[in-house]
C-alpha cells in the first residue's frame, strides 16, 4: 500500500436490463451499487466512484467512464481482472488506467467535468412481430418506418438549441440549451440505429427524440413537426417518452492529453 492518492479510471460496459440505473440507490439494484461492491470485495476499502452520466433503469452502457481515487498499488490489468471477479455478468470493467491527479491543482481528471461530448445509440428493431430474443436489448415498432423522413427531420435539431421539448419533467440540468453536433439514422434490414452526438443530454432527451422521430417515420407527423415541437420549447408537444430498452450509452469524448485508451464505437448489432 501506497500513501498517495492516485486516480483510476476504468471504461465499464454493462446490460441495464437487471438494474435500476447507474445512480446508487438504498435498495442497492443499481450498476454503481454493484461496481462499488465489487471495487470493496477486491480493495478491502471502501470506494466512491463518479460516472461520466447517469443513465436509467433499463439503459445500456457500451462504454461507461468511471473514476475513484484510491492509495493502493496495483496493476491496471489486475484492476479489470480482480474487480470483474466480483461482478455479475451483465457488469465489466474493460479497461483501467490511472491518470496524473493532484488533489490541490484545479486541472485534474473528472469522469463527469472533463468530458467534451457525449454519444447516444438506440437500435429500434422495425418488423410487424417482436422478437424475443431482442427483448431488453432493443426497442420495436411494428409500423414500417420511413427512414428517409426521419433522416430529414432530424437536420432540424442540429446545432444549439433550447432543447425544453424533449426534457423529463424530472429533469435537474442546470440549463436545456445543448449542441446537437450529428444524428445519424441507419438501417440495416429490419434494426434502425439511432446515434447521437452532443455536448451533454437533458434527462430523457434520447427517448422523446426518438419517439417524436418515429411519428414522422410512420407517417404521423411531417418532417418539419419537428422544428415547430423544438420551437415550442414545451414537452406536452412531443411524442411520449419510448422505451429504454434500445438506448445505449456509446462514449464520453475527453482531452488526448488524459489518454484513456478507450474502445471504438461499436455497438454489438453492428459488428
Amino acid at each position: 500500500m501506497s500513501g498517495v492518492s492516485k486516480r483510476i479510471v476504468l471504461g465499464v460496459q454493462y446490460d441495464g436490463t437487471p438494474w435500476q440505473g447507474w445512480q446508487t440507490q438504498l435498495n442497492g439494484l443499481t450498476v454503481q451499487d454493484r461496481l462499488e461492491f465489487a471495487l470493496h470485495k477486491f480493495t478491502l476499502q471502501d470506494v466512491s466512484t463518479v460516472c461520466a452520466g447517469r443513465t436509467d433503469a433499463g439503459v445500456h452502457g457500451l462504454e461507461q467512464v468511471v473514476h475513484f481515487d484510491t492509495t493502493l498499488e496495483r496493476d491496471m490489468s489486475s484492476w479489470v481482472r480482480g474487480v470483474n471477479t466480483f461482478l455479475p455478468p451483465s457488469i465489466a470493467v474493460r479497461w483501467a488506467t490511472e491518470v496524473p491527479h493532484r488533489p490541490d491543482e484545479q486541472d485534474n481528471f473528472h469522469a463527469r467535468f472533463s468530458a467534451r461530448s457525449r454519444m447516444y445509440q438506440y437500435v429500434l428493431y422495425n418488423n410487424p412481430v417482436r422478437s424475443p430474443l431482442l427483448e431488453g436489448k432493443a426497442g420495436w415498432v411494428f409500423r414500417k418506418l420511413d427512414v428517409a423522413r426521419m433522416q430529414l427531420a432530424a437536420q432540424h435539431l442540429l446545432g444549439e438549441h433550447d432543447f425544453s421539448t424533449f426534457r423529463s419533467v424530472q429533469c435537474q440540468a442546470k440549463s436545456p440549451v445543448k449542441s446537437m453536433y450529428s444524428i445519424k439514422i441507419e438501417q440495416r434490414g429490419d434494426l434502425i440505429m439511432f446515434t447521437l452526438h452532443a455536448n451533454a443530454f437533458l434527462h430523457h432527451m434520447v427517448r422523446n427524440i426518438v419517439g417524436s422521430l418515429i411519428y414522422v417515420g410512420n407517417g404521423s407527423q411531417p418532417p418539419e413537426w419537428l422544428k415547430e415541437i423544438l420551437d415550442g420549447r414545451d414537452r406536452k408537444f412531443a411524442a411520449p417518452t419510448f422505451m429504454p430498452d434500445g438506448l445505449y450509452l456509446a462514449k464520453i469524448d475527453y482531452d488526448p492529453k488524459w489518454q484513456l485508451p478507450q474502445l471504438e464505437v461499436q455497438n454489438f448489432f453492428w459488428s
